[in-house]
C-alpha cells in the first residue's frame, strides 16, 4: 500500500545536477507548496467546533491518513440531521490502482487508517467513535456519540505523522519503545510481528527484491506508478494527491525533466540498491496480519497500522512501507512461510527506526471528498 517509491536519487545528472535547470531553484510554485503544506497539516484546535463544522473538521483529520501512491482513495458522508452522529467512509474507485492493488486490498487498509484519524480526532473533540464494517455495502460508518473530550498522544501527533522514506539512523529501540508499537498496532483481528534480528531483516530483504524485481518488470505498474508522481510543488499542490518526489529525497524539477530522468534511472538494480541501503539503516520491521483475508479485516489492519505509526511519531520513530512481498501474488505465499506465518496473508511490510523528517504530501481539500 501505501507503496510510496522514488526515481532514482541521481536523476539530476541527466543535465548536470537539478541547480543548473531553469525552473529548478525555489519559485512561486515551490513557496506555494510549502504555504499548502503548513495548512494541509496544522493540528487545529478542538474548541468551537458543532454540526457540519465539527464533522467537516473530522474529516479534515481523517484525509491525512495514509493510502496507496497517496490516491486518497475515499469518500465521506456526514449522517444524521446535525451532522454529527455518524460519518461514514466509502471507497472511492474511481482512485484505485489496478495494478499494484488488483483486488483493493491496500484500498481497504487506507480506509482503515482514515477510521482510525478521525476516530482519533473525534475524542479530542469530545465525541467517542464507534467504527463499524457494513458489510453489505462495503463502507465504514463511524457512530459518534458524547464523550469526555482526550486529546490523546496519538492525536497530537497526527499532524507530523508521515511515511518517511529516506535513511535511518540504524541504531536499535528500547524494550518499552517496541512494546509500546506493539501493543498500539495490535488487535483481536491482526496480529504484529516485530522482527529486530538482522538476519530475519536481512530474509525480509530478499523478498522485497524478489517482489520489486517483479514489479519493475511489469510495464502496467511502472505506468501506474508513473502516473501518481508529482515531480514539483506546483505539480503537487496543482493536484494535492500523488507522490511527491521530494518527499522523497528528490530535487523539485519540471515535469517533463522528472519523465525524462525516471525513465533513465528508475531500474531494478537501483531500487535495489536503496531497499538494500534503507532496510540496514532501520531498527526493524514490522509485518501486519489479519487473521482472515477480507474486506473488514483489510480495515481492522489499517487501523491498527495507523495507531502504530502515530504512536512511532509520538516517539521520534519514523517508518515506511516496504509492500512488495505481498503485493507480489507468487511471492506472498513464500514470504508469509518464512516469517512462520504460513496459510495467512501478511498484509502490510513497514521498516522503522530513527530518521530525519523529509518535505510531506499533500491532501485534497474536505469539500472535495464529502458527498
Amino acid at each position: 500500500m501505501i507503496n510510496r517509491r522514488r526515481f532514482a536519487a541521481s536523476a539530476p545528472l541527466l543535465f548536470g545536477g537539478a541547480g543548473a535547470m531553469p525552473g529548478c531553484s525555489p519559485d512561486p510554485a515551490a513557496q506555494s507548496y510549502e504555504t499548502v503544506a503548513r495548512q494541509t497539516w496544522r493540528l487545529g484546535g478542538v474548541d468551537g467546533f458543532e454540526g457540519a463544522a465539527l464533522g467537516r473538521e473530522l474529516v479534515r483529520y481523517a484525509t491525512l491518513a495514509p493510502s496507496s501512491h497517496n490516491t486518497q482513495c475515499w469518500k465521506f458522508s456526514l449522517d444524521d440531521k446535525d451532522q454529527r452522529n455518524a460519518i461514514t467512509l466509502m471507497p472511492d474507485l474511481s482512485r484505485r490502482c489496478p495494478a499494484v492493488d488488483p483486488d483493493d486490498h491496500h484500498l481497504f487498509v487506507s480506509l482503515g487508517c482514515a477510521a482510525e484519524n478521525l476516530t482519533q480526532a473525534a475524542l479530542a473533540h469530545g465525541l467517542m467513535g464507534d467504527a463499524r464494517f457494513d458489510t453489505a455495502r462495503d463502507v465504514v460508518r463511524v457512530a459518534l456519540e458524547p464523550a469526555r473530550a482526550q486529546a490523546s498522544a496519538l492525536f497530537k501527533a497526527m499532524a507530523q505523522r508521515q511515511c518517511t522514506r529516506g535513511d535511518y539512523d540504524a541504531k536499535p529501540l528500547s524494550n518499552e519503545e517496541l512494546g509500546l508499537l506493539q501493543r498500539a498496532g495490535s488487535s483481536d483481528d491482526t496480529r504484529l510481528l516485530l522482527l529486530t534480528d538482522r538476519a530475519a531483516m536481512e530474509q525480509t530483504l530478499d523478498y522485497v527484491v524478489q517482489g520489486n524485481t517483479a514489479q519493475m518488470a511489469d510495464p502496467a505498474f511502472v505506468k501506474e506508478l508513473k502516473a501518481w508522481i508529482r515531480f514539483n510543488g506546483a505539480d503537487a499542490v496543482r493536484l494535492r494527491d500523488g507522490l511527491y518526489s521530494a518527499s522523497s529525497g528528490n530535487p523539485n524539477i519540471p515535469a517533463w525533466l522528472g519523465n525524462l530522468a525516471f525513465e533513465r534511472f528508475f531500474t531494478p538494480t537501483g531500487e535495489n540498491d536503496k531497499y538494500a541501503r534503507q532496510i540496514r539503516s532501520s531498527a526493524g520491521i514490522a509485518v501486519f496480519v489479519g487473521t482472515t483475508a477480507d474486506k473488514a479485516h483489510w480495515v481492522d489492519v489499517g487501523r491498527c497500522y495507523e495507531r502504530f505509526a502515530l504512536q512511532a511519531t509520538a516517539l521520534g520513530i519514523r517508518n515506511a512501507f516496504l509492500n512488495q512481498p505481498v503485493e507480489v501474488a507468487s511471492v506472498r505465499p513464500q514470504f508469509a512461510t518464512a516469517i512462520g506465518l504460513a496459510g495467512l496473508r501478511p498484509d502490510l511490510v513497514v521498516r522503522f527506526g530513527r530518521g530525519p523528517t523529509m518535505p510531506p504530501s499533500l491532501r485534497r481539500p474536505v469539500q472535495a471528498v464529502l458527498v
